[in-house]
């Protein structure tokens, strides 16, 4: 089975620890699942979206680097409707502001932060161009 080197908090380890005895042991719990949940729940959350506003919402996180506490739905709802006003990514995309804004407050924070971490990876892809935005809000 594949490696992988993840950085985790001093808080993080702690709870993993506790919870399955050792870090290993919870990594390799957790990880696996998590990865599952977050393609589950970006197939899911994608199907709500129209291609036009999927495209403004990857456009919208360019440049953002997400941490834990800035993610949710609130924080998601902040930065869509900023870029929407300040950019006019939703006209560049051809996407309706208040049809947008509408959809992502029916998200809860769990759906919103798998959509914000969905969106923000694009950007540090390998394939990140205009030409493969297409493809990525197609694709998985």
């Amino acid at each position: 089975m594949p490696q992988v080197a993840a950085r985790i908090s001093d808080d993080q380890e702690r709870r993993l620890k506790d919870y399955f005895r050792t870090k290993s042991a919870g990594a390799e719990f957790i990880l696996p699942w998590a990865v599952e949940t977050f393609f589950r729940a970006i197939t899911g959350i994608k199907q709500i979206f129209s291609a036009s506003e999927l495209k403004t919402i990857v456009d919208a996180h360019k440049d953002v680097r997400l941490l834990p506490e800035n993610t949710g739905r609130s924080y998601l709802v902040l930065r869509i409707s900023d870029a929407c006003d300040m950019n006019g990514v939703h006209l560049r995309h051809g996407a309706s502001k208040s049809s947008l804004e509408s959809k992502l407050n029916t998200l809860d924070d769990t759906q919103s932060t798998a959509l914000m971490v969905w969106a923000s990876a694009f950007w540090v892809s390998k394939n990140c161009s205009a030409e493969s935005l297409d493809d990525y809000i197609k694709g998985y």
